[in-house]
């Protein structure tokens, strides 16, 4: 057995699409609507198969930022700990939040922890320990 995907449901469906496509090494899928429900979706894939599934859907309208009860962060392996520190900083000098500095953890990741355009948490792990 293997996950298929994560859904995320998003306010501004092409702006966290862009985000991904931006700074992870991805691909979006074409844009699914059904205009019946009112409802839009891209599917974001990694390199290693990874998929996210982006939705849009006009009455969805609650907002859930940062840590509460349910999914809590999405970790994304960008390779190496120089890359977890140069992506941070790009986040950073691009205007991203950080919530946590390149470190090594208590568990032994190598990681540093953002926030998307629309306040998911994510966190950029590395390899190298």
């Amino acid at each position: 057995m293997n996950i298929d995907h994560i859904a995320i449901w998003t306010e501004d469906l092409e702006k966290e699409k862009e985000f991904f496509l931006k700074y992870f090494d991805c691909s979006a899928g074409e844009k699914y609507v059904n205009p019946l429900k009112k409802f839009s979706s891209y599917f974001i894939t990694f390199s290693g198969g990874a998929r996210i599934e982006l939705m849009k859907k006009d009455d969805i309208t609650g907002i859930r930022r940062g840590e509460t009860i349910g999914i809590t962060h999405l970790a994304i392996n960008v390779g190496s700990m120089e890359k977890v520190d140069n992506l941070t900083a790009l986040l950073e000098e691009n205007g991203f939040e950080i919530k946590g500095r390149p470190r090594i953890t208590g568990d032994g990741y190598y990681e540093s922890v953002i926030l998307d355009p629309e306040g998911n948490v994510i966190e950029l792990l590395g390899n190298g320990l």
